[in-house]
């Protein structure tokens, strides 16, 4: 069981590193969309009870609120 925690930890810690170096040539509007649509869907998923649906609908709207956003932003 210890190699499989120890497997899992390495495979998010990977992923995770993947994710940020990703971000790095996006613009501040694509990031701003990127975050937003990463807070809606948390926020979808917490109101709707994790109901899929919630989640994305969530991530829909919070993607085009941080794109607004971002539009303002130099």
């Amino acid at each position: 069981m210890k190699t499989l925690k120890k497997f899992a930890l390495g495979v998010v810690s990977a992923t995770l590193l993947l994710g940020l170096m990703a971000c790095s040539g996006m613009t501040t509007r694509q990031k701003d969309t990127a975050i937003g649509a990463g807070v809606g869907a948390v926020t979808g998923s917490v109101l709707s009870g994790g109901s899929g649906v919630g989640t994305v609908g969530g991530a829909a709207v919070g993607g085009i609120i941080g794109s607004e956003v971002g539009k303002d932003k130099k």
